[in-house]
C-alpha cells in the first residue's frame, strides 16, 4: 500500500514560499505516481516567544491555502487550535490536524469530527501510544471513524525529545493510519535560546526506522531555506532534500 506522505512549510510566510514548495511537491508526485498531501500552517499558536512569528492568521491563511488547491490539485491538511477554527478550516481542507499539546481537548476534538474530514491526532509529548486510545474514541463518539493518529516523540528531560517507536505499533491499536513525524520529532524545544532548536539530520534515519516499525504515513516541514525560516527552521528539510527521503520510502 502507498504511504501517506504529508509536506510542506511549518508555517504560511508568503504566497511565493508556498509556491514553490507545491511545485516540487507536483513534481514528484508526478515523477513517482503519488499524492503528497501539502500541509501549512495558518496560525503557530504555541510559538515559544510572544515575539515569535505567528501566521497570516485564519481567514487570509485559508484563503491562500485554497490557492494552493486551485493552482496544484493538492490535497491539503492544516492544523487548528480552537473549536471555532474547525469548520471553516473544514471547507477548505482535506485533513485537520489537532496539535500535540491539545490532543485531549475535546470540545477541538469534537469540532474537528463534525466536518466530517480526516482528523489527524499528534500524540502529545507527554502521553504513551496506548493513551490515544481515547482521542481516537472521542472522534469517533462524534460520529467520525476518519481518524489518524500520529508520533512525534515524548519529552526526554529538558529541551529533548526522544522516539519511542514502540508507539507506532501501540497506536496501530485504534487506527490502521499512524503517521510518523519525522521533523518535529528531532526537535530541541527552547534549547536555542527563546526558540525550538533541532537536528535536521536525523530525519531521513527517523523516516526509515518509523517505516520499519509500520508507519503507514510519514510527515516532513519542507522549507526553500530552513536556515531562515520564519518557525521551525532548525528542524525542517531542505526543499532540495526532499525528493531522496521521498525514494528512500516507496522503494
Amino acid at each position: 500500500m502507498e504511504p501517506i506522505i504529508i509536506a510542506g512549510p511549518c508555517v504560511i510566510e508568503s504566497s511565493d514560499c508556498l509556491d514553490e514548495v507545491a511545485k516540487e511537491i507536483v513534481r514528484i508526485n508526478r515523477k513517482y505516481g503519488i499524492n503528497i498531501i501539502f500541509k501549512s500552517s495558518f496560525d503557530k499558536a504555541n510559538r515559544t516567544s510572544i515575539s515569535s512569528y505567528r501566521g497570516p492568521g485564519m481567514e487570509k491563511g485559508l484563503i491562500m491555502l485554497n490557492d494552493i488547491r486551485e493552482k496544484y490539485g493538492l490535497k491539503l491538511l492544516t492544523d487548528i487550535h480552537e473549536s471555532y477554527q474547525a469548520a471553516p478550516a473544514g471547507e477548505v481542507v482535506d485533513v485537520l490536524q489537532i496539535p500535540a499539546f491539545l490532543c485531549r481537548q475535546t470540545d477541538l476534538l469534537v469540532a474537528a469530527a463534525n466536518t466530517g474530514k480526516v482528523v489527524n491526532i499528534k500524540k502529545a509529548q507527554f502521553l504513551s501510544g496506548m493513551d490515544m486510545e481515547y482521542p481516537v474514541q472521542k472522534v469517533r463518539e462524534s460520529g467520525n471513524d476518519r481518524v489518524w493518529l500520529t508520533e512525534r516523540g515524548n519529552m526526554y528531560g529538558y529541551n529533548n525529545l526522544a522516539v519511542d517507536f514502540r508507539n507506532i505499533a501501540d497506536m496501530k491499536k485504534f487506527t490502521d493510519t499512524v503517521i510518523m513525524d519525522c521533523t518535529h520529532s528531532v526537535q530541541r524545544p527552547g534549547a536555542a535560546g527563546g526558540k525550538t532548536g533541532g537536528n535536521r539530520e536525523f530525519v531521513p534515519a527517523m523516516a526509515l526506522a518509523a517505516k520499519a516499525f509500520g508507519a503507514t504515513g510519514f510527515f516532513f516541514e519542507i522549507h526553500p531555506d530552513p536556515d531562515n525560516a520564519l518557525s521551525d527552521g532548525p528542524n525542517m528539510v531542505a526543499l532540495k532534500d526532499f525528493e531522496s527521503i521521498v525514494k528512500s520510502l516507496i522503494d
